[in-house]
């Protein structure tokens, strides 16, 4: 079983005891054992977690700090048959100074120790009474420690498997101005672990997790952060057990805070999708920092980065992150600022381009289904931006052999509630005059018949915005655009695609957010009938009832599917072996793997065979981070072979 990329990384909170090393080591090895039993590869403990962190002026007690190596060999004793990497916090004496460090262990080796660089200077804790912060610029060294020779700096990598290659900081490092992850990243981090312990105040935590978020997303790596908890001396400050696992800005897991117990959270880390970011990302370069800096060069990083190598034996990991099935939908939390963000953007690059052509009427072909329905509502609120009137824009319904009254209506009814101008031109007569110019048998309902439709519809709106001095405003949307699902040179086309950047999942999503949100109460009614409204593109004909025969998704397969394949495609560069075991864990309860692997290869020889028809694709805005504008994210030969993929 591969694992695609994914390593299992942990934050461990221990109860502890202050100064109390022998209880504090014991509650490490059993977490560090827990850790083991659960797959964890890499596990991260809080600052100083086998002293405590708050033992003051103890610190500086000899007692103390040969209690805490003595329990440091004992540990290394305990776990060597556990092929954990682990990461404890420790008071380190070197050259007659203490360093207050994280310890980086495996299997009964110190494969590093790293010391911390900028101290707290606060009245409530002056972390610089009892130790010597460590410079960057300093060149890593050897001591001895634990019976064991062992690295000594700031500027170790510990390099595993997997594509794993990690570095660590410890608390106030993260909150200097230019921490020292940065250059750990910029040398070939992927993964930052920070020992910390930080106390509580109000309103600190949401400024450390937005701190968090913000480095692993500036480092384009993941960050495992675990801080002091329950135990620690309340003299004067809290704990309460901070810890988070990060990746790329994402926030994969949490403690719970306040807790009087132990915990261990864990996620995994997706290193594969680290890369790809890492590489498309051309701001994301080791280059050397300005001479009038007065710190060490990211050059000057690397070249004195000591690497300490690690391998933690090959074996198959079961996913526990979740893995979002609608990558396209905002989450919950910023759902309704992330819609009016994203129809905003829509509206902006219409009213720009309504500016800039002088034209007088915005033509817009509404057939009563989603995306037609979204883009006539960014219509109505360009002109509205604009200070026109909505009889700007021209709205056409153009029933054919498909069209069914439920359709129909919606899209009158729609037109009638947005005060907009409305024609209605029935394309039977026009398709079968056109059937019999070309001699073709109305009653083959082929792709003939059906490109017929599509094609007199366009250019009926072409004809129209000639006649009106008017702008075709195009319907299709991103899901489409990928499989090919147009007419070409006829709904394929338009003057302005406003949708050309939303997926099918999306549009869903923003008609119904504009029907909540926009509209009133019989406006509200008839968009949710919409977005209730099987997606179809009404091309055969009706059966005997008045009801639609032709259903895109029975046809394409699910745009649930599609949208997952297509955002794991464009946004990562993902392999389909990587991409369906993700789908796996997406779609566990919807779809089994013969149901994916089917759309999968659907996916595959539509997206490569139908990029003719992305090639010239018509203006349109760009919405999030997938797009498939030939002119900037998408440039791909119109006759690459989709043979390595689908093998």
């Amino acid at each position: 079983m591969e694992n695609h990329g994914f390593i299992r990384v942990a934050a461990a909170i221990p109860e502890v005891k202050v100064a109390d090393c022998a209880f504090n080591t014991a509650q490490i090895k059993n977490l560090i054992a827990k850790a083991y039993s659960n797959g964890v590869q890499a596990v991260c403990f809080p600052e100083l977690s086998l002293t405590a962190y708050t033992c003051a002026d103890l610190f500086l007690q000899k007692q103390l700090t040969q209690n805490a190596e003595q329990s440091l060999v004992q540990l290394l004793q305990d776990t060597k048959e556990m092929p954990v990497c682990f990461i404890v916090g420790a008071p380190v004496e070197h050259n007659f100074k203490l360093y207050n460090c994280a310890v980086v262990c495996l299997q009964g080796q110190i494969l590093g120790i790293v010391p911390k660089v900028f101290l707290p200077n606060y009245a409530e804790f002056y972390e610089k009474r009892w130790f010597e912060a460590y410079s960057l610029k300093t060149p890593v060294t050897e001591i001895k420690y634990a019976n064991q020779q062992t690295p000594f700096g700031t500027n170790i990598l510990f390099e595993a498997a997997d594509q794993l290659t990690f570095a660590v900081e410890i608390c106030e490092d993260v909150w200097s101005v230019v921490p020292p992850s940065s250059y750990h990243a910029m040398a070939g981090a992927n993964v930052i672990f920070n020992l910390s312990a930080s106390d509580e105040l109000i309103g600190k935590q949401q400024y450390v997790k937005s701190l968090l978020s913000q480095q692993s997303a500036r480092c384009q790596a993941a960050y495992v952060y675990a801080a002091a908890g329950f135990g620690e001396s309340t003299t004067d400050l809290v704990y309460a057990g901070n810890a988070y696992v990060y990746e790329n800005g994402k926030l994969l897991a949490a403690a719970q805070r306040f807790q009087y117990t132990e915990q261990l959270i864990f996620s995994e880390i997706d290193t594969e999708l680290l890369t790809a970011e890492r590489k498309k990302n051309t701001t994301f370069i080791a280059h050397p920092v300005p001479e009038n800096y007065h710190i060490v060069s990211a050059t000057t990083a690397v070249m004195s980065t000591e690497r300490s190598e690690w391998r933690h034996p090959k074996q198959p990991i079961a996913i526990s992150r979740t893995i979002n099935p609608t990558p396209f939908v905002p989450s919950t939390a910023q759902y309704n600022e992330s819609c009016d963000e994203i129809f905003s953007i829509q509206v902006a690059g219409l009213a720009k381009r309504l500016v800039h052509t002088h034209v007088k009427t915005l033509i817009i072909g509404v057939s009563g289904g989603l995306d037609s329905t979204l883009a006539l509502l960014v219509c109505a609120k360009a002109v509205d931006k604009l200070g026109l009137p909505r009889q700007t824009i021209c709205g056409v319904t153009m029933p054919g052999f498909g069209t069914t009254d439920r359709t129909r209506t919606n899209a009158l009814q729609l037109m009638k509630s947005l005060g907009i101008q409305i024609k209605e031109i029935n394309i039977v007569p026009a398709c079968e005059q056109h059937f019999k110019d070309i001699g073709h048998d109305p009653k083959i309902h082929d792709i003939t018949f059906e490109n017929t439709q599509a094609r007199e519809r366009t250019q009926i709106l072409m004809d129209l915005s000639n006649q009106m001095n008017g702008m075709v405003v195009g319907t299709g949307d991103l899901s489409e655009l990928a499989l090919g699902w147009a007419t070409y040179n006829g709904d394929h086309i338009s003057m302005y695609a406003v949708n050309s950047g939303i997926p099918k999942t999306l549009v869903r999503h923003l008609v119904r957010w504009a029907a909540e949100t926009q509209l009133d109460d019989a406006g509200k009614a008839n968009l949710l009938d919409i977005v209730d409204t099987p997606v179809s593109p009404e091309l055969l004909p009706t059966n005997a009832d008045g009801g639609m025969t032709q259903f895109t998704e029975d046809v394409v397969g699910p745009y649930e599917l599609h949208d997952f394949f297509l955002f794991y495609t464009l946004r990562y560069g993902f392999t389909p072996e990587k991409i369906f075991f993700l789908a796996q864990q997406a779609f566990k309860n919807n779809f089994d793997d013969a149901v994916i692997k089917k759309w999968m290869q659907v996916f595959y020889k539509r997206f490569f065979s139908q990029q003719f028809k992305r090639s010239c694709l018509p203006d349109g805005p760009k919405v999030g981070s997938v797009n498939l504008s030939p002119r900037g994210d998408w440039r791909m030969p119109s006759d690459a072979s989709a043979a390595g993929w689908l093998g």
